[in-house]
């Protein structure tokens, strides 16, 4: 008996010791989980064929315990990012691993939020939805926000303006005066302008993309005529970060081989109970991409937000303070030999058409008569000049029953400038004196030396525009009840917006050279002057003295909407929407009328003095008229399995005219008497797939626009034509190692279907605009990377007529990205790296073939190299 006593004892002894052994060799790992922008709450942890986990909570902690001695897979995942997994050995003591995630710009499963009611994810969304994140953004080597639309399939976007005055289309739906009229920008859901091709005035001018930027998202199509006014054909939202998880940074960017320097900021995070803010902006100052010969770019933003966030719901205040100035580019002089269908393209003579500017710091300032006949002066540095300020407010909240209920809300005051020479006219130094009569003579303003006449000689119109007021409110209201299976929202949108601006255009002689350009003086037969230091006419006189004018209109928009979304099935929904825009115009423009005025009161009236160009206001026209129209669009979305769907969508929807029909002899007391809007009907069939290193999406799109035409500027002319498009586009990415691939092509088949030109391509519309981005990530924790992207286009026409044709382009973009130390980096960018030449418009639309012209055309900026060094934390 007392055996089998010392028998048990010893058994439980060895059990005890295996035990406590086993316990002891239990280990945890933890760690703290982050991305770019800090650390990362609500990611899932797991160790691979065991059922041990955890969530990182707020600061991004985690930690699994109990783990026995062994090796592991330890995988993390969360939605909008790559997965991630690392191999793990455990022996016998806790282990710390720390975990990066990388934002998967192509994840099917991240929530998108524009151009839907809902927030879903895009695999479900019956859309053409583009997400852009600002470290993929760079890659691109941008210089302006127009430029990184450029990356957006089928968006097209002429990012040859400069910081602003961008012409923005999308899917062969026509650039016909100007801006993005088709396209709304926004910022944080509202539009910027409630119209996007304002003369002067478009919405990109009051824009910027800064370290504010959490990410941008454009729709294509789809359901954006129904969720915002005037957008048809699409929205580009700029989103912002919030500051929900603490994150912050500091870079400062250097022009190596031009004059620029620049520093962003911005930091964010918690301040308490559910309490967080974001602060950011930047500052740069600098002669810009171009030779203008002074500081053409000076200015900066600052944006904050503040948000609380409570049991089933948040309220968010931001604001945003902008005043800069930036070179607005127009036109330039670029010589064309050969034939209309096969030009030869080059520099004009003394003029770099990648690298020079119409501007010289020989034309400082323009005078002349103001808006109400007082004498005013201008500095042709400021250039494009916004000044923005806003305040707004945006509430969320979940109500019982399950309703739902929104209101995003902004005001905003703005105001500024757009000033650029413009050049009416290019020709040799004897034609333009000719154009003064027989036996005129020409002369530099600066020192009197007599002009060559063959030397080329720029016509220039200073369109010299103040902005005087164009402040706005925005608000959009929804309410939203779900019903099992059924989700219906209704809103109401509601805006104002002023446009009110003054043209006070002069016209002068100036030389054509990429270097300091003189001015010159024009002196008639009997050797009396015509013009003073380069200016011959208070005006512009050469377009018959069109252009001294004031705008000062209201426009007052309602539109209330619906929207209807079914889940037939957990694979099968249907959404359809449904708007009725309502606009109210009110106030008056005013045209020109001559006189005589003492400009300089020197006491005598000089030539150009004697028939100066004033505003008529005494005899402005009112403006008193209502227009309305009808969105609709029905969206289908199948999804095969969890990474593949297809979707098919039709809509129509408008957008309306604003100043641009403030010019022909129109009668604007009545609504049904003036060509108030435009039509676009589109149809688009979609696949989306998802591969485990990789994603497709492929969109068919047709597209037919009725338009009734507006005034374009700089052609001096009312463009109307109807149009029809048809086209595909691809958008893909692909992963392996540390090799990544992003692109997109957009094929477009745009033809005019009305008028003289009907069956012609529509103007500027290639057949092809791609863009490809190879990068390659190395080191440690594949911090360094080093890639190249390829922004192209095929050949186009340059006006309807569809003789001169503008030759393709693709522009050769470089980076390196170098981790120095733990959130230290430095980028190195080049953005057109063989310095090509890129022709986005020309104001002529034939050559005489077998002679040398001189065409007045927009190129895209040469070659740029920047330095940026930057720390996150």
């Amino acid at each position: 008996m007392k055996n089998l006593t010392r028998l048990k004892t010893i058994f439980s002894l060895i059990f005890f010791f295996t035990l406590s052994a086993s316990i002891l060799a239990q280990s945890s790992i933890k760690g703290i989980v982050k991305d770019s922008y800090g650390a990362l709450p609500g990611v899932n942890i797991i160790l691979k064929e065991t059922d041990k986990g955890a969530v990182t909570d707020f600061d991004g902690n985690y930690e699994i315990s109990n783990i026995n001695d062994g090796t592991y897979i330890l995988s993390a995942s969360f939605i909008g990012y790559k997965g991630f997994s690392k191999e793990v050995i455990v022996s016998g003591s806790d282990i710390t691993v720390n975990i990066t995630m990388g934002e998967d710009v192509e994840a099917l499963d991240g929530i998108i939020i524009t151009g839907v009611i809902n927030p879903r994810s895009k695999i479900e969304s019956s859309v053409s939805v583009t997400s852009l994140q600002p470290e993929k953004i760079m890659q691109s080597a941008p210089r302006s926000t127009a430029e990184i639309f450029r990356t957006i399939p089928g968006i097209r976007s002429e990012s040859s303006g400069g910081e602003g005055n961008a012409n923005i289309a999308v899917r062969g739906v026509p650039i016909s005066s100007g801006g993005s009229k088709y396209v709304q920008l926004q910022e944080d859901g509202l539009p910027v302008l409630l119209y996007g091709d304002i003369s002067f005035a478009t919405s990109d001018i009051f824009m910027r993309f800064d370290a504010n930027v959490a990410r941008i998202e454009a729709i294509r199509g789809g359901s954006a005529s129904t969720l915002s006014s005037n957008a048809p054909g699409g929205i580009i939202n700029i989103i912002s970060k919030t500051g929900k998880r603490e994150s912050g940074s500091i870079s400062t960017t250097f022009g190596l081989d031009y004059e620029s320097f620049r520093t962003d900021f911005d930091y964010g995070g918690p301040i308490g109970d559910n309490l967080y803010f974001h602060i950011g902006g930047f500052y740069r100052a600098g002669e810009g991409v171009r030779n203008t010969g002074f500081t053409a770019n000076n200015g900066g933003q600052i944006k904050f937000n503040l948000t609380k966030e409570f049991e089933k719901g948040y309220i968010r205040l931001y604001t945003k303070f902008l005043n800069d100035r930036a070179a607005a580019y127009m036109p330039m002089p670029i010589k064309v030999t050969g034939t209309n269908s096969n030009p030869d393209w080059s520099n004009a003579p003394n003029f770099d058409a990648t690298q020079g500017a119409l501007q010289t710091p020989f034309l400082s300032q323009n005078v002349g008569l103001g808006p109400d006949g007082e004498l005013r002066r201008s500095n042709i540095a400021d250039g494009m000049n916004p000044n923005s300020k806003s305040i707004g407010a945006e509430i969320l909240f979940d109500l019982e029953g399950g309703w739902k209920i929104k209101n995003n809300g902004r005001f905003t005051i703005n105001n500024g400038r757009f000033l650029a020479p413009f050049p009416a006219q290019v020709a040799t130094a004897t034609e333009i004196a000719d154009s003064f009569g027989a036996g005129s003579t020409l002369a530099y303003a600066n020192d009197g030396g007599a002009v060559n006449g063959n030397s080329l000689v720029s016509r220039i119109h200073m369109f010299d525009t103040e902005l005087n007021n164009f402040n706005n409110f925005m608000n959009d209201f929804r309410i939203s009840k779900r019903f099992e299976a059924v989700d219906v929202t209704v809103g109401y949108f509601k805006s104002t917006q002023n446009i009110s601006m003054s043209w006070l255009w002069n016209s002068y002689l100036q030389e054509v050279s990429d270097d300091n350009a003189r001015l010159i003086n024009v002196t008639n037969d009997l050797g009396e002057p015509l013009s003073e230091n380069g200016l011959y006419a208070y005006g512009v006189p050469f377009w018959g003295n069109c252009c001294q004018r004031n705008y000062d209109t209201q426009y007052n928009v309602s539109a209330p909407y619906m929207n209807i979304s079914i889940e037939a099935s957990d694979k099968f929904t249907v959404d359809a929407g449904l708007r009725y825009d309502r606009g109210k115009v009110d106030g008056s423009f005013a045209g020109a009328v001559q006189t005589v005025f003492d400009i300089n009161n020197d006491g005598q009236i000089s030539v150009p003095e004697s028939n100066v160009s004033a505003i008529d206001n005494a005899n402005a026209t009112p403006v008193d008229y209502d227009y309305d129209y009808i969105s609709y669009t029905l969206g289908l979305n199948y999804k095969f399995v969890d990474n593949q769907s297809v979707f098919g969508r039709y809509s129509r929807g408008a957008s309306a005219k604003a100043d641009r029909i403030l010019f022909s002899d129109l009668n604007y007391l009545d609504g049904d008497r003036i060509n108030a809007k435009d039509f676009i009907d589109q149809a688009e069939l979609g696949y989306k797939r998802r591969f485990d290193n990789g994603a497709l999406y492929v969109t068919a799109f047709y597209a037919e626009t009725t338009e009734e035409g507006g005034f374009e500027a700089t052609s001096n002319s009312i463009i109307e034509n109807d149009y029809s498009s048809l086209g595909v586009e691809l958008e893909g990415s692909l992963r392996f190692n540390n090799f990544d691939l992003r692109g997109a092509i957009t094929y477009t088949n745009a033809e005019i279907a009305s008028g003289d030109n009907d069956g012609n391509t529509a103007r500027r519309q290639p057949d092809f605009i791609y863009n490809i981005i190879p990068a390659y990530s190395f080191g440690t924790d594949l911090k360094n990377n080093i890639g190249l992207s390829f922004i192209g286009q095929t050949k186009a026409f340059a006006q309807d007529n569809n003789e001169l044709v503008m030759p393709g382009f693709v522009m050769f973009n470089a980076f390196v990205n170098v981790g120095i130390t733990e959130g230290l980096a430095i980028n190195l960018a080049a953005n057109n790296l063989f310095d090509s030449l890129g022709i986005t418009e020309s104001e002529e639309g034939s050559i005489t073939e077998g002679a040398t012209n001189i065409v007045r055309a927009r190129p895209l900026p040469g070659r740029s190299i920047s330095l940026t060094v930057s720390y996150g934390f």
